[in-house]
């Protein structure tokens, strides 16, 4: 059973990575993309001028939210520090994952309750080629709702707009069903001028555990995405 737990751990974290990693990059001949993160290209004497961006770096997405957030979200959490993902420009782009495997019962007779919670924050440059640093998070905040409505295998499907989270923010939830247990996904995608923070919280009762509360975990992703962009505002100052 915990072998079992290991592996929807493993799989589900490499399931959610493209939702995550909408980000631009290079493609091999090295051209940047429209998504592209925060470095801009030389203007020329007749390029618009565009207005600077409002944020200039983004804080450490393994500090975006509270290790109390944390335990609260993910009550057995291997590591409260969290695993910092890769990334070549710190101050464009940033993410972090924690996961959880909760026992029920004694030696985890009544199942396994699995949470994983992703931190994925983005940032944009002002390019007189590509516009304002919030026409381009806007564009990339977008992609990332687009891509989380479109999950392979998502189920029950809904978005809303999610209040008083940045500038603007919407809340995606889903039902996944993989190996017999379900899987409950929150993906809360926020922009706050021109930066962007993408929260995805899943989470199921593995062999017998009680299904989560979706509802629950939606409050969580709502108070985590807040934190986050807090934290951009405060890195800030």
């Amino acid at each position: 059973m915990h072998r079992s737990a290991k592996r929807l751990a493993s799989y589900l974290a490499c399931a959610a990575v493209p939702v995550m990693l909408v980000a631009g990059c290079s493609d091999d001949s090295g051209k940047k993309s429209e998504s592209s993160p925060s470095k801009s290209a030389a203007p020329s004497s007749s390029s618009p001028q565009v207005a600077p961006g409002k944020y200039k770096k983004l804080p450490d997405p393994c500090k975006a939210i509270t290790k109390d957030r944390v335990k609260k979200m993910l009550p057995a959490v291997k590591d409260e520090n969290g695993e910092e993902g890769k990334s070549s420009d710190t101050a464009a782009h940033g993410t972090c994952t924690w996961s959880s495997e909760e026992r029920q019962g004694k030696g985890g007779i009544n199942g396994t309750q699995f949470r994983w919670l992703a931190v994925n924050l983005q940032r944009y440059d002002s390019d007189p080629a590509l516009g304002s640093g919030d026409k381009r998070a806007t564009g990339f905040y977008n992609k990332q709702v687009d891509a989380a409505k479109a999950t392979d295998g998502a189920k029950n499907v809904k978005n809303e707009p999610a209040k008083d989270i940045g500038d603007q923010a919407t809340m995606v939830t889903y039902d996944l069903k993989k190996d017999g247990n379900d899987f409950k996904n929150q993906t809360l995608v926020a922009r706050t001028a021109n930066a962007v923070v993408t929260i995805n919280f899943n989470g199921a009762g593995l062999a017998g555990a009680k299904t989560p509360d979706a509802d629950e975990m939606v409050k969580d992703a709502q108070e985590a995405a807040k934190q986050a962009v807090n934290a951009i505002a405060q890195a800030n100052k």
